[in-house]
C-alpha cells in the first residue's frame, strides 16, 4: 500500500482547500506545530514538577517522554517538505537522555529492510533468538528472554533489558577496539549537558526523579506500543500489525500503532496514516494477513501473563 494519488488528493473539492493542503503538506505544519508545542509542555511540567502528586506526574511525564521518541521517529521517515538539518534540529534535544539520535536513527533503518522483518541478527528491533543462540544462553538468561515475552515483564522491566543491550553492544564495540561510535558519544553527552542543567540546575528536580517520573514510563510506553507490532510470517507484510486505538494512543505514537501502513508507506506523514487505514481498512487487513488487534487493552488481555510466542525464532 505505497502512497498514490488518493493519499494526496485534497478532503475538500474547492480549489482553496486544494491550495490550503499542499501547502500544509509542504511545510508539516501539523508536525513542526506539535514539536513547537511540545517543548513548552515538557518545560512547563519540569518546572511546575513538585506541585503534582507523583502518580499524574508518572504519567504525563512518561506520556511526553514518549511522544518526543515518536516525534524523532518521524524525523527519520517523515517531514520530507523541511531540510534535512532542520528535521533533525526539530527533534534533537534528549530529553529521554539515554538513546543518541544518530544512533536511533541508524539502528531504525535497517530495521525497515521489510524482508528481514524478525530476522534475529539482521533485524535490529527485533524480539526472537536464533536457534543457536538461544542454545548458549543460561537457564537463567533463557528464562528472563522467555518471560519478555509476556507484556508484564515487557513493559516493567523491558526497559532495563533495553538498556543491558545498549551497554553491552557499545561496550563491546569499545573492547574490541571500535571508537566509531565515541564522536556521537560525546557530542551526545554535550546535548544532554544543558538538559540536565534545565531539569536540575533551573527546575530543582533531581537526576532519580527526572529518570523515574520522565524518562523510565517513556521507555515503558515504548515496550507498550513495540510489544506485538511484528511476527514472524512468511509474508513480509504479514509480519506487521495494525492496533487500532484511540486518539490519545494515536497521538502518543503518531499513528504508527498502524504499523503494517507505516512500513508499507514509511514516508507517509502521521497525520495522514489514521486518513489512510479509515479508506483502505479491507484492504490493509487482508495484506497483513489481519494480524490485527482492537486495541491495547485486547492486547493486555491476551498476553500480559502468557508469552506473545516462543522466543526462538521459526526459521532463522
Amino acid at each position: 500500500m505505497s502512497s498514490d494519488s488518493s493519499l494526496s488528493a485534497p478532503l475538500s473539492p474547492t480549489a482553496r482547500s486544494a491550495a490550503r493542503a499542499v501547502w500544509w503538506r509542504r511545510c508539516e505544519a501539523p508536525t513542526v506545530a506539535l514539536c513547537l508545542l511540545f517543548y513548552p509542555a515538557w518545560a512547563a511540567l519540569v518546572w511546575w514538577h513538585a506541585l503534582l502528586p507523583g502518580w499524574p506526574l508518572f504519567v504525563v511525564g512518561g506520556y511526553l517522554a514518549q511522544l518526543h521518541f515518536s516525534l524523532q521517529h518521524e524525523s527519520i521517515h517523515a517531514m520530507r517538505g523541511l531540510p534535512r538539518w532542520l528535521r533533525t534540529a526539530l527533534v534533537w534535544p534528549p530529553v529521554n537522555l539515554w538513546l543518541p539520535y544518530p544512533l536511533y536513527h541508524r539502528s531504525h533503518s535497517t530495521h525497515h529492510v521489510n524482508f528481514h522483518l524478525t530476522h534475529p541478527q539482521k533485524d535490529t528491533e527485533s524480539a526472537y533468538h536464533s536457534a543457536p543462540a538461544w542454545a548458549a544462553y543460561s537457564p537463567f538468561w533463557q528464562r528472563v528472554y522467555s518471560v519478555n515475552q509476556t507484556l508484564a515483564f515487557r513493559v516493567l522491566l523491558g526497559p532495563v533489558l533495553r538498556l543491558y543491550k545498549l551497554v553491552r553492544t557499545e561496550g563491546g564495540k569499545l573492547l574490541a577496539g571500535d571508537v566509531s561510535h565515541l564522536r556521537i558519544w560525546a557530542v551526545h553527552a554535550l546535548s544532554i549537558a544543558p538538559v540536565l542543567y534545565f531539569v536540575i540546575g533551573v527546575c530543582g528536580m533531581g537526576f532519580g526523579e527526572y529518570v523515574l517520573y520522565f524518562v523510565y514510563p517513556g521507555m515503558m510506553l515504548g515496550a507498550l506500543r513495540t510489544f506485538t507490532e511484528h511476527r514472524w510470517s512468511e509474508a513480509p507484510h504479514a509480519r506487521v500489525a495494525i492496533v487500532e486505538s484511540n486518539a490519545v494512543m494515536g497521538l502518543l505514537y503518531l499513528y504508527n500503532n498502524l504499523h503494517h501502513v507505516h512500513h508499507r508507506a514509511s514516508t507517509m506523514p502521521w497525520y495522514e496514516i489514521p486518513v489512510h487505514f479509515r479508506r483502505h481498512r479491507a484492504a490493509v487487513l487482508e495484506a497483513n494477513g489481519h494480524f490485527y488487534y482492537r486495541g491495547y487493552g485486547e492486547i493486555a488481555r491476551r498476553y500480559l501473563w502468557r508469552p506473545v510466542f516462543r522466543p526462538v525464532h521459526p526459521k532463522w
